[in-house]
């Protein structure tokens, strides 16, 4: 016996929520304003059993690809909070030169306070480079290996 624990969501909110025991091969359908939700699970159809995880996790692709994803998120998050702490310090402790007028009504903590926003925005684009290029090739082949697709 499984526990198995569903639960859906509409447009209106939280809907339904299901937990009960049951085998792996039993089908779960609900029916809610004419949609039909139907969930099922057979042993053939089961995902890698957990050695063929620990195996792929103990790879050397698996660490690679670890090292090159911690390689760029820990030094950017890094540099992201340096940003953030700077900003709220010089919000907090240099009144005066947050307060400098730039041109008109625009002052250097309202360029600052925009320049969080454009950093983020930055961060998110060289990720999704970096990922593009450096980590989904790799995941690709340890997701083949993984679903039996190529070793």
């Amino acid at each position: 016996m499984t526990q198995v624990s569903i639960r859906f969501t509409t447009k209106n909110g939280p809907h339904l929520e299901a937990s009960r025991a049951c085998h792996v091969a039993d089908t779960y359908e609900y029916r809610e304003e004419g949609v039909v939700s139907t969930v099922e699970h057979t042993p053939s159809e089961s995902g890698p059993d957990a050695q063929k995880w620990a195996d792929v996790q103990a790879s050397a692709d698996f660490v690679e690809l670890k090292h090159r994803l911690r390689k760029f998120v820990f030094p950017v998050s890094g540099l992201f909070l340096a940003w953030y702490v700077l900003y709220v310090l010089l919000a907090d402790y240099a009144h005066g030169f947050m307060s400098t007028k730039v041109f008109g009504n625009i002052n250097v903590g309202l360029i600052f306070g925009l320049l969080q926003f454009v950093s983020t925005f930055v961060i998110t684009t060289l990720y999704v480079r970096h990922a593009n290029k450096n980590l989904d090739p790799l995941a690709e082949k340890l997701r083949g290996e993984i679903e039996g697709d190529g070793k």
